[in-house]
């Protein structure tokens, strides 16, 4: 029995429901709930949204964690901070991946959580990417370095802000900062302030207060136009100079013997 099909039938039971008050109270067939608990079929995202959301914990949980007697959920960061992330999904009911352009920032702003505004953005499918909900960000800007400026992050939506891990990099929505792509600098805590830092030394490192904080995405993969340039052969400066420290090594491994 799957992680899902065990959860279903835990938590209805835990709610003293029949299969069919249960298919009532979600709106599905009876013969939908049987087929989702005895691990026939496996329900869609929609679906599963409307579950976790009846049952009042997270789709991550839902579908990630054994839930029964013991089971307790995992501390979430400000419930201020936390709300259901507006998808968009193509004709197979497969979750679009949209694309924030640069000029599409600070309209993402204002329409984050607005669906129909979700609904109008460029979106795009990767079979790769099956499991999660992801979205992709144009970034602007050196601060990043080697990614340039017009490279194109995918990220996976974070729900749970402290399974955040400093020193990987991620999308970090603010009312202040709008979208940024940096790297994290310290573990997430409530109330307290997410250190942001820049792979160009160049750029000083900033925080950006819990409150402050819409969105934060893991950073999964890149699109760039731009292909690495090839490294260039050493020049004669470079190989004398790699001999001399080849020789310096040496006579000291000979003077130690």
């Amino acid at each position: 029995m799957s992680t899902i099909s065990s959860n279903i039938k835990f938590l209805r039971k835990k709610k003293g429901l029949t299969q069919q008050q249960f298919a009532d109270e979600i709106g599905i067939k009876r013969s939908l709930v049987g087929a989702y608990e005895e691990d026939r079929a496996d329900p869609k995202y929609d679906l599963l949204k409307k579950l976790a959301t009846y049952f009042d914990i997270s789709v991550d949980d839902f579908i990630n964690e054994t839930i029964n007697e013991k089971w307790a959920p995992k501390p979430k960061g400000n419930p201020a901070n936390l709300r259901i992330l507006s998808i968009s999904v193509d004709k197979e009911d497969n979750e679009n991946i949209e694309m924030v352009p640069v000029k599409a920032s600070a309209g993402y702003l204002n329409g984050y959580a607005d669906p129909e505004y979700v609904a109008q953005l460029p979106k795009f499918y990767l079979p790769m990417f099956k499991q999660g909900t992801f979205r992709a960000f144009e970034i602007k800007g050196d601060s990043m370095l080697p990614l340039v400026s017009g490279t194109v992050i995918i990220g996976e939506y974070v729900e749970n802000w402290n399974d955040v891990k400093p020193g990987d990099t991620y999308v970090v929505l603010s009312k202040n900062e709008g979208v940024v792509y940096k790297r994290i600098g310290n573990k997430y805590r409530d109330n307290k302030k997410l250190k942001l830092m820049s792979d160009n030394p160049a750029y000083e490192p900033y925080d950006v207060g819990a409150d402050d904080i819409l969105e934060i995405w893991k950073a999964k993969a890149y699109l760039s136009t731009q292909l690495p340039m090839p490294t260039p052969e050493p020049s004669m400066e470079n190989l004398t100079s790699m001999i001399a420290e080849m020789q310096k090594s040496i006579s000291k491994l000979q003077s130690n013997n």
